[in-house]
């Protein structure tokens, strides 16, 4: 099996964020999100569950209208129909997201 690194290749994109799929095997998708300091709020609402980690920078969410700031090692978990966005975050925060989907593992 080849080794891989989350950190290769993370450089972020100029602008917005850049999905990369680590994983996807039955109904788990493993992404690493790479995020510019210039993003635009966009409004979530997923089907699937979701565990975040902001391995790197900084960023700041609003989750069911609650205001949530994070640093590098925090993690939530965000339940399928829970309104996010992701308001700001610094130059090159890197993420790894776990998507867990409805359905037949």
């Amino acid at each position: 099996m080849p080794v891989t690194n989350l950190f290769h290749d993370s450089e972020p994109p100029a602008q917005g964020e850049r999905f990369d799929t680590l994983l996807s095997h039955r109904n788990l998708v493993v992404e690493r999100i790479l995020s510019s300091s210039r993003i635009e709020s966009v409004d979530y609402v997923q089907e699937q569950d979701e565990w975040v980690l902001l391995a790197r920078g900084e960023a700041s969410m609003t989750v069911a209208g609650e205001a949530i700031e994070l640093t590098a090692g925090d993690h939530l978990f965000l339940p399928a129909g829970t309104p996010h966005r992701v308001e700001r975050t610094s130059e090159g925060a890197l993420w790894l997201a776990i998507h867990l989907h409805p359905g037949n593992s």
